[in-house]
């Protein structure tokens, strides 16, 4: 909704600071969207006269002119317009001005001739014919309005308002008008605001005589005003009231129409005008369209209707379509006479649907959608009839015909006040609360409160205390914590699963979220075994498609389609990663079971093996797992999955024997099924079943008092034997006072024999409780030459 300020200050008698008023309406709960003001981009234009127009010397198509722009001395002007004479006020573009769309204005020559400005069209000034139907478009605008020469031409001609956007929300239909938003603009400032009643005089005459109305779906349709108007004068609307259209953001187009407009944006009641010759039968019918009818709609389009559509018609056909838009003719025309003014109240959802399905959403329809009162009917028939008589366009009939089979009783909420405050956490007298309720139209008597007719959406004390809460200010509401929910907290696993997150995220991977069904060929393209207990599959009875109908069983597919398609999309690495549940069938008939995993796939960029290697490890130690193991996989090693993988290059994680995790690269067969050219790496991790064995709370470690020992220590072993287990049995032998091992050389050559390695430790030793001795460093080496021999391994 935007808000011309012009209009505001009918209402509310103040000047507004814009920003300011911005801010204030927003924290009363009118959220502003922003604003802007009108012709901001002019400057430096003022109003000029005329003063001569003499032909150009060196040019048939150019005069030049002398200005009058009230600072003394004329200034000259070549132009090419051909409707400008002696005695015409124009707008002038003076040196160094500017225009809409960032025109600069400088002076110059124009074929040998100076020139210190401009003349300026409509068009120019960013206006239309619509904005001032005296004027030519194609030409210099010749003003007609009241003015003085050098006054700046954004107020000599009205386009200097300011408008501010509303976001109106979809339960408050009633500020998507000026008045609603004048009423919460007062309130929000503590001032007295009265509705305006609209009067008129009218003249003598039956509508009865003229006009007939019959509502024949009263769900649909709850109320429905017609008036009438004779001996209509067809013109442009005043200045006035062109630039409110304007401001707000519609077209003028004549004073009937501008008219219905104007109530529309001031009161929030869509009105429609009707040509009565155009009314056959003198009959309006307010029904539901019939099979097969169609109607022409004022945009010139043929629409098709259908049985649920409410239209208004006459004996013969539909000439409006109820809420949305009037048919072809239906429309006030050039030499209409008489006028048949509708003020009615539609069914929001049917004119929602309406609207929806015809593909046209107008300004009236966006405001029925939101449920209007039919309350509201009666003073919008009336504003326009007090217009009508305003702008002398007509005879309004001092009768009209008002339909209004079920008129709904005021509406009343319970006023607690003791509840409101318990509920809002203030503490503020039933006074207070009343008062805040009586500026917004709000009768409190006793504990009972009268809501007004255009409040649709209060229906509970709820949601009067919202309207207490936002003029007590909701920042004036301390702190709280909501009640009931005190002891709330993530659970483990939540806690497990934004772990798990953080730690891929800080290793450089990217979150993906796939679909949980997939095709019984995504277990063929990961060389999934043919008797494979991951093969059986919970079915979907109703799938989309063959490509979606089993629950996984196993997550790695559908991270090699992701992997694969960020390849085909010419991706030149990818590192991804997804928690996703698995689908494992239970007994028939009950839900299968829906263990977490957690999948990672790498490629480009220089990975490897132990790239993959890493961020497992690093997620591992972000979720408190210590002493996990890594060893070459092989089949049988509990994960299924184990034949997507290159034999030479898996591993399986284990943690105290139980295997948690499997890593390596992708088969170069499964590879070739995805359509991979590079090689790709996947992992996948047991997140539920770390659960158990995670530690979450970090335990606080002190800086060392006591300076460490370092031992090197070199051995000979058989070639095959893995350097994780002599890690392990150098890790125990060393024993309580090991702080660090690390692995610093592996060697094969000519001094070594050909089924033996070198492997070199280096070894960090230090006592929390005093300084390791060289005696306690050297027992631990010995221990660690003992436990080497046990398994053939010799210390160099």
């Amino acid at each position: 909704m935007d808000l011309s300020m012009k209009w505001l200050r009918d209402y509310v008698d103040r000047d507004f600071e814009t920003k300011q008023f911005c801010y204030d309406m927003t924290m009363t709960g009118s959220k502003v969207e922003g604003y802007g003001v009108e012709g901001d981009e002019i400057k430096n234009v003022v109003v000029g006269k005329i003063l001569s127009v003499v032909p150009h010397e060196n040019s048939d198509h150019l005069v030049v002119c002398q200005v009058d722009v009230g600072k003394g001395e004329p200034i000259q002007i070549v132009t090419g317009a051909s409707n400008v004479n002696a005695g015409d006020i124009v707008p002038v573009a003076l040196d160094d001005s500017y225009l809409p769309g960032g025109k600069h204005i400088k002076k110059g020559k124009l074929r040998g001739v100076e020139s210190n400005g401009m003349l300026c069209s409509l068009g120019e000034l960013g206006l239309t014919v619509h904005d001032f139907p005296y004027a030519i478009e194609d030409g210099i605008f010749i003003m007609q309005e009241d003015c003085e020469i050098g006054q700046d031409i954004r107020s000599a001609i009205g386009l200097n308002d300011t408008t501010v956007e509303f976001e109106i929300t979809s339960n408050r239909p009633d500020c998507l008008s000026v008045i609603g938003l004048a009423r919460e603009a007062a309130a929000t400032y503590g001032m007295d605001f009265a509705e305006p009643e609209p009067k008129y005089k009218g003249v003598d005459g039956d509508i009865t005589e003229k006009i007939n109305v019959v509502i024949e779906n009263t769900d649909l349709c709850r109320r429905y005003i017609g008036g009438y108007v004779k001996n209509v004068k067809i013109g442009p609307s005043p200045r006035w009231l062109r630039e409110r259209l304007r401001a707000s953001g519609l077209r003028p187009i004549n004073n009937l129409v501008d008219i219905t407009n104007y109530v529309m944006l001031e009161y929030g009641q869509p009105m429609h005008a009707f040509d009565a010759r155009f009314i056959k039968g003198n009959e309006i019918h307010v029904r539901n369209a019939r099979a097969g009818e169609t109607i022409t709609t004022l945009d010139g389009n043929v629409r098709e209707l259908s049985p649920e559509m409410l239209v208004i018609a006459d004996t013969e056909k539909p000439v409006a379509v109820a809420g949305v838009m009037g048919g072809e003719y239906s429309g006030i025309m050039d030499d209409t006479v008489d006028v048949i003014f509708e003020s009615a109240s539609f069914n929001g959802a049917s004119v929602r649907r309406t609207a929806k399905k015809l593909g046209m959403r107008t300004d009236s329809s966006a405001r029925f959608e939101k449920g209007l009162d039919p309350n509201l009917c009666e003073p919008a028939i009336m504003r326009a009839f007090e217009l009508v008589e305003l702008l002398g366009c007509g005879e309004v009939l001092n009768t009209k015909i008002d339909r209004f089979p079920n008129p709904p009783a005021p509406k009343t909420v319970e006023f607690t006040p003791d509840w409101i405050n318990r509920f809002l956490g203030i503490d503020i007298p039933a006074e207070q609360m009343a008062g805040y309720l009586k500026k917004i139209g709000f009768e409190v008597n006793g504990s009972e409160i009268t809501v007004p007719y255009y409040r649709v959406d209060i229906e509970s004390k709820a949601d009067v205390a919202e309207e207490v809460a936002r003029f007590y200010g909701y920042n004036n509401i301390p702190g709280a914590n909501l009640t009931g929910v005190a002891d709330a907290r993530l659970t483990p696993a939540q806690k497990l699963t934004r772990t798990l997150e953080s730690a891929c995220i800080a290793q450089g991977l990217y979150e993906i979220e796939t679909f949980s069904f997939i095709s019984p060929k995504y277990y063929d393209k990961i060389n999934l075994p043919v008797d494979s207990k991951l093969r059986n599959s919970v079915t979907i009875l109703n799938p989309l498609g063959e490509d979606t109908s089993v629950m996984r069983t196993t997550v790695l597919p559908s991270m090699c389609e992701v992997l694969a398609r960020n390849y085909n999309y010419r991706n030149a690495e990818a590192a991804l990663f997804e928690l996703g549940s698995e689908y494992i069938p239970t007994e028939e008939g009950k839900l299968p079971e829906e263990p977490q995993r957690l999948s990672i796939g790498i490629y480009g960029g220089g990975c490897d093996f132990f790239s993959l290697k890493g961020i497992v490890e690093q997620i591992f130690r972000a979720v408190g797992l210590d002493g996990v193991e890594y060893e070459a996989a092989s089949a049988g090693c509990g994960f299924d999955e184990y034949s997507m993988f290159h034999p030479g290059r898996v591993a399986v994680a284990s943690f105290d024997g139980k295997p948690i995790a499997i890593l390596g690269e992708m088969h170069p067969s499964v590879s070739e099924n995805y359509g991979i050219g590079v090689r790709a790496y996947c992992a996948k991790i047991n997140a539920s079943e770390i659960l158990g064995i995670s530690v979450p709370e970090k335990t606080y470690k002190p800086l060392p008092k006591f300076p460490a020992a370092t031992r090197d220590v070199s051995l000979i072993c058989d070639d095959d034997t893995p350097v994780a287990v002599l890690e392990k049995l150098i890790s125990k032998a060393v024993g309580g006072v090991l702080e660090k091992i690390k692995l610093f050389d592996v060697y094969k050559g000519e001094q070594i024999a050909g089924d033996k390695k070198s492997v070199a430790f280096s070894i960090v030793m230090r006592s929390h409780d005093g300084t390791l001795t060289d005696d306690q460093a050297d027992a631990a080496m010995k221990r660690v030459r003992k436990a080497l021999s046990e398994i053939g391994a010799e210390v160099r």
